[in-house]
């Protein structure tokens, strides 16, 4: 089974995932773009049961979505990367941020969100765009 570590920018903050991700997808919503930095936020999600907590003391921020729903997403408190955010209404499943698990081999992203804030020069090959953001 392949198990994949993710961490944030300087390490402190680390996790670990067991077996294929259950849906990689890119969000261009305009907080997704203020949280990365970026024209876009990147995830997988895994089940729960599948996440490992490695190493770290999370910090919390708490966002409600257009959708009404709230995410908790889980940053290093030394560096500021976003590592992993949860949904409450899908409490069973994890996203993890892409980039924190720094490996250009991770399968791509099959599922797109917020297309109608998408910067114009993007541009994602073999990726739906789906209309559920969360």
């Amino acid at each position: 089974m392949t198990v994949r570590q993710a961490s944030c920018s300087c390490g402190r903050l680390r996790l670990a995932c067991s077996g294929e991700p259950l849906r990689i997808s890119v969000c261009h919503c305009l907080e997704c773009q203020r949280r990365t930095g970026s024209a876009f936020g990147a995830q997988a999600r895994f089940p729960k049961n599948k996440v490992d907590f490695i190493a770290g003391d999370p910090r919390t921020f708490d966002r409600v979505g257009d959708s009404g729903g709230k995410a908790t997403f889980r940053f290093c408190g030394d560096c500021g990367a976003t590592v992993w955010y949860t949904i409450d209404d899908q409490p069973d499943l994890v996203a993890v941020t892409l980039g924190a698990f720094a490996d250009p081999a991770f399968p791509p992203p099959r599922f797109s969100v917020y297309e109608e804030r998408k910067h114009a020069w993007v541009g994602i090959k073999e990726i739906e765009p789906v209309d559920r953001i969360w």
